[in-house]
Parts: C-alpha cells; structure tokens; sequence
C-alpha cells in the first residue's frame, strides 16, 4: 500500500478544497434495534450491544488520544417521542472512551434506554 501525503483535499467536481485533518476518522451507520448490526462503516471492526439502547462500537485502527470529537444522530421508525443520545454516559455514570472504543446510550425522556431503528455516529481526531 502507498500512502499519499496531502495538506488538503477535494473531490472530483467540488469547488471548494478542505483539510486533510478535518475528514472523519471513523464512521458508522447502524440498526439498534433487535440484533443491532452494522449498515456501512468505516474504521469500525464490531459493534457490542450493552443492553437496551446501550452501544459501543469499536474501531479498526486506534485514535492517538481519547480526546477525539464524537457526533451523533439517531431515529426510531416506531414513534416521534423525543429521544437523545449520551456519549460516554450510557448506564447514567461517566464511561470514559479509548482510543479504539466508546460507549453511548440512547435514551427516551422519561423512559431511559431504547432501542433505535437508525443510528449514526462520527469521530474526528487524529489516528495513532
């Protein structure tokens, strides 16, 4: 394998150019509802079910620090409640992410965990 050593990218048929550092590192889109399963990733190896709307999914090649950004969406096909997503405080304590894993719980106000027909999640931050 090479490796192409660049400061900034574009795409074919894009306007503009954007930093090399600022493309996400890891990403996955997921069902977490039933047998929670990977639709697509990128540098994401497993996915773990904790229990009821508990996930963490563990990524191919190590981050260089645990002070990596996470972003986050999810939707349930099921209802409109409104619903949020805690990093890193899946079971109501602090459950400080590694460099190759983080732990997110999925919650229903008023409910606590559930289950979620789609979930997306992003980590921007240097890999080791």
């Amino acid at each position: 394998m090479s490796t192409i050593t660049v400061t900034n990218i574009k795409a074919t048929g894009e306007t503009a150019s954007r930093s090399a550092t600022s493309v996400a590192a890891a990403w996955c889109n997921f069902n977490g509802s039933g047998t929670p399963a990977f639709r697509d990733s990128f540098n994401h190896s497993s996915l773990t079910d904790n229990g009821t709307g508990d996930f963490s999914p563990v990524m191919t090649n190590a981050m260089a620090n645990i002070n990596y950004a996470q972003s986050a969406s999810m939707s349930r096909a099921t209802d409109a409640d409104t619903d949020s997503i805690n990093t890193n405080n899946a079971t109501g304590a602090d459950v400080a992410p590694t460099t190759t894993t983080y732990r997110f719980g999925a919650l229903q106000f008023g409910t606590g965990g559930v289950d979620v027909t789609f979930v997306n999640f992003a980590i921007h931050g240097d890999l080791a």
